[in-house]
């Protein structure tokens, strides 16, 4: 299994980051068409792009990836969008988890190798929803699978916004399986439940973990195909929204959805607990925060 998969994590490796660049470049053109609404007025906001690296226990390199964060753009108040590359030997908190997720060998070999891309954006106007996009893959010598999805975390929430968004997510998630969307809906809807205050964080998307079918090319289209979606799905909904005016009420409530959002990332998030118990730069792990956020 590693010499196989040594192409494809490299073919892996270079989406993530043609993805995040494709990005990038979709969200710095929305800065620079911004030339009505409230903040029209301020600078077009360009992403800071900054180096990260990992270090395995014994300070030997183990990878690492570019942040890039935007920040008091027109559009985006904040926005970060990673991409890594990681690998080395998972430690013994991260081989338990591993182990009770049904991965085998974790005794015998802890040794990993993961790759993807993250993305959080936080908007400037209230009426324009916030939004989280991710998709990776994960090796180990006995296993691998992939895992991602995206979701809209609107403060002021519009029916036909949710609609919209999911009708793409579910367009290119037909064009692989029809039981797809509404498989990764429903654990969107469980993931992304915020148990202590009994709500979930916004109004839903996709969500899908240990994806493996046997078919590594099926399922890395698959995977291609989540982040080809984002961009539709949500680039759309931005520009219908971001020259809404807002009041101080529509702000306050932006800043208290913020709050529960932190929540949700310090508390429950997967991929936070995994940045930061694999020794991952950890301002790239929580570049999800919001920049200002308060709670009642």
């Amino acid at each position: 299994m590693t010499d196989i998969f040594e192409d494809r994590k490299a073919r892996a490796s270079a989406w993530f980051r043609q993805l995040r660049d494709d990005i990038v470049a979709a969200f710095e053109g929305l800065e620079d068409t911004q030339t009505e609404g409230p903040c029209a007025d301020l600078p077009a906001g360009r992403f800071e792009v900054t180096e990260t690296k990992r270090q395995s226990d014994d300070g030997s390199d183990a990878g690492g990836g570019l942040m890039s964060v935007m920040r008091g753009g027109r559009v985006f108040e904040k926005v970060g969008v990673n991409v890594s590359t990681v690998y080395g030997k998972l430690g013994e908190q991260a081989q338990k988890a591993m182990a009770a997720r049904g991965v085998p060998g974790m005794e015998s070999d802890p040794s990993f190798w993961a790759s993807g891309i993250s993305l959080v954006a936080h908007m400037q106007n209230p009426h324009t929803p916030a939004v989280h996009m991710n998709t990776r893959m994960f090796w180990t010598p006995h296993a691998w699978w992939f895992g991602g999805g995206s979701d809209l975390n609107p403060c002021i929430e519009y029916d036909e916004d949710t609609a919209q968004f999911h009708a793409v997510l579910k367009e290119y998630c037909d064009k692989h399986s029809a039981e797809y969307y509404d498989r990764y809906k429903a654990w969107a809807d469980e993931y992304f439940f915020v148990p202590h205050r009994g709500r979930a964080r916004g109004v839903g998307g996709i969500f899908y973990d240990d994806h493996n079918t046997g078919d590594w090319e099926a399922d890395f289209a698959f995977t291609q195909d989540v982040g080809r979606a984002f961009l539709p799905a949500f680039v759309s909904v931005t520009e219908k929204r971001r020259d809404t005016p807002w009041t101080e009420a529509d702000k306050d409530a932006q800043l208290v959805h913020r709050g529960l959002y932190a929540e949700y990332n310090l508390v429950y998030d997967r991929g936070t607990k995994f940045g930061l118990a694999t020794g991952h730069d950890a301002n790239a792990v929580l570049m999800s925060l919001p920049p200002l956020a308060k709670w009642v």
